[in-house]
This record gives structure tokens, sequence and C-alpha cells, in this order.
């Protein structure tokens, strides 16, 4: 993974680091070219196509002689799973043409023709160059996804797109509830991740109740294992496992007064107790010496190596620590552990959430064939396809069943199945990159987890970045609906 992906401090920014499915990709293939064949004349926008007829088989009314453009990511996913899709488009609008690129500059390469008034029809925007959506939502350039979501679903015409959906897809294409503007078409699954084959040595089950985890830790620590590691340079991976914790402990309602920049809402006793709980682990000497000095994949490398139990981390580190990880390590996924039996969520808590945003332009010449496109990638075998080939899950709830599952990925499943309901999406780190990727992660939980701030310093300092960013004027503001 290259540091561009995630470690810068703004742009390139923490937007990124969810969506670190597709983080996956930056360091990738390297790009395809700039579209230059497809950055066609300037103006004042470009004629629409005309309408198509609407059929049980066209539900969308896409123009089938009209041309569709796509432009894809060129990331981790690679982008066969989209040539794959776009083949579909072709069979099904024979007489269309479609024009497919991939570029890793998204925003060098459309901006300019966002402001000509000339942008392709689908747009995976992705990567270290994503635009940002919250400026191209305010500025009313994106169309809105709800048509596509009302649509018949691909594979069955009595199920709307929307109702194939897994958990938080819909909300998170949203901002200030208003119409769904953004479609995230990857899934990731953030926990806490360690080898079952290493917690099996220690004739241990994975902790329910944090003095469960203390017991585990101790008797890793008498074999020589740390029982944590994480990525120290970069601790806003740390909020993976605690924010979760923090959501069963105290409800999710917790998280959303959070996000919400709410004036106290991190001295809610729920953060207090998971912040101990954490402070613990260091108070103990339970996380593997030098954690606070090592990068991504050091930590990981650290972790696949055997030298600390749990790490926590996203379903994409399956990918990228594939060179390190042993096959036998038997890799597996958990919620986090809780405090005790008087937390308000069950054990299996957990978060999940999309990565890789497609949007249709407004100015699209062809925006029901952009949509036309997302609802193929969204049928069962464009979302196979993708999980067979990339080892990631799709927005698409289900899409599983008779292809064979890597070790992670079949721990993912397991855990969104133990999870039902119990699915938490705190939407900090999509909001407010800087507060939740360099104050709330490197200045509050980096400098607590080193030791150098106890957890009510901590919980001081955060609250007060947040207060910071509450007033802050200058950034846009949103809230739970």
């Amino acid at each position: 993974m290259g540091s561009t992906a995630h470690h810068g401090v703004e742009g390139v920014g923490r937007r990124d680091l969810i969506k670190r499915s597709a983080a996956l990709g930056l360091v990738a293939a390297p790009g395809m070219g700039l579209l230059s064949a497809c950055a066609s004349g300037g103006g004042d926008g470009q004629d629409k196509a005309k309408a198509g007829k609407k059929t049980s088989k066209n539900p969308l009314g896409v123009n089938d002689t009209a041309g569709m453009e796509f432009v894809l990511f060129d990331g981790g996913f690679g982008k066969e799973y989209a040539q794959d899709a776009v083949k579909v488009y072709g069979k099904d609008f024979p007489e269309a043409k479609v024009k497919f690129a991939t570029t890793q500059k998204i925003q060098s390469t459309l901006q300019p023709r966002f402001n000509q008034g000339n942008p392709p029809d689908l747009i995976d925007n992705s990567g270290a160059e994503q635009m940002d959506m919250g400026v191209l939502v305010g500025k009313n350039q994106l169309a809105d996804l709800t048509p596509l979501l009302d649509a018949p679903s691909y594979d069955d015409p009595d199920k709307k797109v929307r109702d194939t959906l897994r958990p938080g897809i819909v909300e998170m294409g949203q901002f200030d509830g208003k119409p769904v503007w953004v479609l995230y078409y990857a899934y990731t699954v953030y926990g806490v991740w360690y080898s079952q084959k290493a917690l099996d040595s220690l004739d241990a089950q994975y902790p329910q109740t944090w003095d469960e985890m203390l017991a585990v830790c101790a008797k890793a620590k008498q074999k020589g294992m740390a029982g944590w590691t994480y990525a120290g340079k970069y601790p806003y991976y740390i909020p993976f496992s605690l924010y979760p914790m923090i959501a069963k402990v105290g409800g999710r309602e917790v998280l959303d007064a959070i996000d919400n920049l709410e004036p106290n809402a991190w001295k809610h006793p729920a953060v207090k107790a998971c912040f101990e709980a954490y402070y613990e682990l260091y108070k103990k000497g339970y996380v593997l010496k030098g954690t606070p000095g090592l990068d991504h994949i050091q930590s990981q490398t650290a972790w696949a190596k055997g030298e600390a139990l749990f790490i926590p981390n996203g379903s994409w580190v399956e990918n990228e620590s594939a060179n390190v990880i042993p096959a036998d390590f038997d890799l597996a996924v958990s919620a986090p552990t809780g405090i005790d039996s008087s937390d308000k969520l069950p054990f299996g808590t957990i978060w999940a959430s999309g990565g890789e945003p497609f949007i249709v332009p407004a100015k699209a010449k062809n925006t029901e064939g952009g949509m036309e496109q997302l609802r193929i990638l969204l049928s069962e075998a464009s979302s196979k396809n993708f999980t067979t080939k990339v080892k990631s899950l799709t927005a698409y709830n289900g899409g599983t069943s008779g292809i064979s599952l890597t070790p992670g990925l079949k721990s993912g499943v397991a855990a969104l199945d133990k999870a039902g309901s119990n699915v938490v999406n705190p939407r900090l780190q999509d909001w407010y990159v800087q507060l939740q990727k360099e104050k709330i992660g490197v200045s509050g939980l980096g400098e607590m987890m080193a030791g150098r701030l106890t957890p009510a310093e901590a919980i001081k300092k955060i609250q007060g970045f947040a207060d910071e960013a509450a007033k802050d004027t200058s950034i846009k503001h949103y809230k739970h609906q």
C-alpha cells in the first residue's frame, strides 16, 4: 500500500482510509492514460440523450442507441469486474456505443469535464485524487440516484434495487438526509483481526468481555506474544474496533452524538469505559513493544509473524498482507469485545460500511445509461464476479453462495451474519477528515495508547477538537437525520 493512500494530511485524506477497499489500489497497475479520447468538446454542457421507452427489461428507460461512458478508478480492485459488467450492458443494448476508461487521476482528468458540462455517465470516484463529494453535491453536480434505487433489481423484478443492498449503503450516499447522490459499491468489514490458529494454540476463545480479553492477553504474554498491535504512526486505525465497542457499550446514539459534534458527546460514560479499557492494554504491557513507531504495513507484518495476537483493521488487510500471512494462519475477524453484560448492544455489534463511491453526474449525456450500468453491477452475477476476483464483498446483500471464499472473507461474512441489524457506521471519517485523522487519531488516541495521555486527558483533548470543528464556519456540517 502506498502511503499516499491515506496518510496525507488533507486531500488524500482519510476519506480514502474508510475506502481502503479503494486504497487497496493506490499501488496497483499504473494509470491507463488520461482519457484523452473522451475529453471531447467544451461549451455549456451537452445534448441529453432522449429517454428510451420504459419496459420490464428496461425499467429506467435507457435510450438503446445512445452512447454510454464509464470512467473507473484504476486501483487495487482492478478493472476486470467493471469490464465484465460493461459487456453485459453491451449485450443488453447492442446498438449503444460504450466507452470505458480507467485512470488513477480522477480529479485532474474529470474536474475540467464537470466544469465544461460534459462529464461521463458513470464514475467510480475513488483514490488519492477523489473529487470531494460534499462539494459536488453542494454545487448540484450529481444526479439523484433514487430512480435507480426504486427500479426493479436486475435479477428479480419483484424486488427494488434498494431492497437488495447491505445495511447503511443507502444512508451513506445521502448528505443531510436529502436524495441519494452516491452509491458505494464495495463493502468493508472493520473489527479485530487475528489468527484462529494462534488463538487455538492458547486454548482460548475470542473474548466477549473485557475481563476475558485481559485473560487472553495474559496467556499470550506467557507464550512470548503481545496481545495487541496497531498502526502506531496512523492511530486512526484504532477506531475500527474502538468505535463499535463504544456503540456496544452505550448504544448507537453515542456514536451519532459524536458524529453530530454535539457538546460533551465524548464525555459519555461509554466512551470513558472504552478508553479506560484500551489504556489498560497499554498499562499491563499487552501492546507489542515499539508499536507507536510502526506504520500500517510494519504492524500488520509483526502480527502476521505471530508477534501479536490482535490488530484493529478493515477487510482489505487480507489482500494487503497476503504476502506475509502464512498459509496456515487461518485469518479471522471478530466484532469488538465489550465491557460486560450491562452493555447496551449484544456481542457481535460491528462496524461495516461501503467503499468505492460511484456517481452519475447531473449533466451527463446519458444519466439513465449510467444508472443502468450501476444496476447491472448490483446484480448477483456481477457481485459474485467482484468478490471472486478481489476478495471483497459488494453492496449487494448476498452474492457469496457457490463461490469459494478466502478465510478472511468467510470470517467477515460470518461476522456480518452474527451482527444482524447491529451494524454501525460512524460517519466522522467521511464528514470531517482532518478531525478524525490528525486530531482524534494522532493527537488523541495515539498519544493515549503510547502512554503520554491518560484516558481522562485524551477525552478532554478530543472533546476540545470536536468543539472547535463544530464552531468552524469554513467547513460544512452534517447531522444524522
